[in-house]
């Protein structure tokens, strides 16, 4: 379940370790500070754009690679972790239609721009395939 998480990581500590905020998460896990870093990780995750995993790209990377899992793995194993994985993305993206009333952060390299109303099917639809996947298979 933690997995997608490490997406944040990837980004305070590769991919912009010079923004502030992955500075003061850095201070902060040098001081020994790991609980507050966290809170401070969970806090800022709306500022944090091009992740990894957090995108609509990734994410329909993944379905097609959950569904070749789920047809060709007896591994229930595997199963659950492709599943669990998705299903983590799928909650992250509930979070920040919740907060953010908008999924623009998961479409940052696309030219789509989905109003709430948009957003808010798209999470409907991409959360009854997952439930569907995970219920049929």
């Amino acid at each position: 379940m933690i997995l997608p998480d490490i997406d944040h990581l990837i980004y305070v500590y590769f991919i912009k370790p010079s923004d502030l905020t992955s500075q003061r998460i850095n201070y902060m896990v040098n001081k020994k500070q790991l609980s507050r870093s966290l809170e401070l990780l969970y806090e800022t995750r709306n500022e944090r754009k091009g992740l990894v995993f957090h995108t609509i790209f990734f994410q329909l990377i993944f379905f097609a690679l959950t569904f070749w899992m789920f047809s060709s793995s007896g591994s229930y194993f595997g199963r659950g972790m492709t599943l669990s994985f998705i299903f983590h993305l799928s909650v992250d993206q509930l979070i920040d239609l919740n907060d953010l009333r908008s999924l623009d952060n998961w479409f940052t390299n696309l030219p789509i721009k989905l109003d709430f109303e948009q957003s808010k099917t798209y999470w409907i639809v991409s959360s009854a395939v997952i439930l569907l996947t995970g219920f049929l298979m």
